[in-house]
């Protein structure tokens, strides 16, 4: 088939090119990939998606859609290469799942709202994963997750069974809690005791986050951009004043960032 003539496109077309590309006589570049070597490439286009997305870009939406779906057939092929599973497997489990942990749509469950429908959702999941303990669906949370993303999850879970805080007050204290803590293996000198007691507090504040229904992940995100433009306010108005950051005090530095805040 001469792609080149063709105007539009469908899916069975993408599944085809991808064939075609990983041919003998297609792409030299795509025919040495294997799962590990573009295993970063699907991070990126996920993240790629997610900055579409927040900038309301839906042109942009649409292409990087588009380089996902690549990922999926780009590795499903390699599988069939290996007759593991194909495209049409891939298609085939997704279906089945979602009709299976649908059952107050496509059986006789009843969920009146959405949470109940999560509820429904979750007990399904369980059931088919053959957990029967919250920690085994802790364990199944993946570790390949960003760490805020996975400790938002891991709480979610213990909060299933009432393993949880009242409130983001409490939820709160134990901020405080954790950084005196930490404090304490500063002043100690030791370094595991000082990692370990830093991942306690932040998993304390992924746990007020989840509280106050903020993502984690979005807020550190958004604080992230924030520093970011206040910095280049600060080095432009140091370059107004005819100062030099990289020679001012911290004092200097400091008068300069509080400047930009107000």
């Amino acid at each position: 088939m001469d792609f080149t003539e063709k105007e539009s496109f469908n899916f069975n077309d993408l599944v085809e090119i991808m064939k075609f590309l990983r041919a003998p006589n297609g792409c030299p570049w795509d025919r040495v990939q294997t799962h590990e070597s573009i295993r970063s490439n699907f991070i990126e286009e996920t993240y790629e998606v997610i900055e579409a997305i927040d900038n309301k870009d839906s042109e942009l939406l649409k292409e990087e859609l588009g380089d996902v779906l690549l990922q999926v057939v780009f590795h499903s092929e390699m599988s069939a290469e290996e007759n593991e599973f194909d495209i049409n497997d891939v298609i085939n489990g997704i279906c089945k799942k979602l009709v299976v942990r649908h059952p107050h749509v496509f059986g006789d469950v009843k969920a009146e709202n959405s949470e109940e429908a999560l509820k429904s959702w979750d007990n399904v999941k369980m059931t088919s994963k053959s957990q029967k303990k919250q920690s085994e669906a802790m364990v199944s949370v993946s570790k390949a997750l960003p760490s805020l993303m996975r400790a938002t999850k891991i709480q979610q879970k213990a909060s299933k069974v009432g393993f949880d805080w009242v409130n983001a007050n409490e939820a709160l204290d134990k901020v405080v809690e954790e950084t005196d803590e930490l404090k304490d293996a500063i002043n100690s000198g030791d370094c595991n005791l000082q990692s370990e007691e830093l991942g306690d507090l932040l998993f304390s504040v992924v746990n007020v986050s989840r509280f106050l229904n903020i993502d984690s992940e979005k807020a550190l995100y958004d604080a992230c951009d924030k520093f970011t433009d206040r910095f280049k306010h600060l080095e432009e108005l140091a370059e107004k004043r005819g100062i030099d950051i990289k020679t001012a005090s911290i004092d200097e530095l400091n008068s300069l960032w509080d400047e930009v805040k107000k």
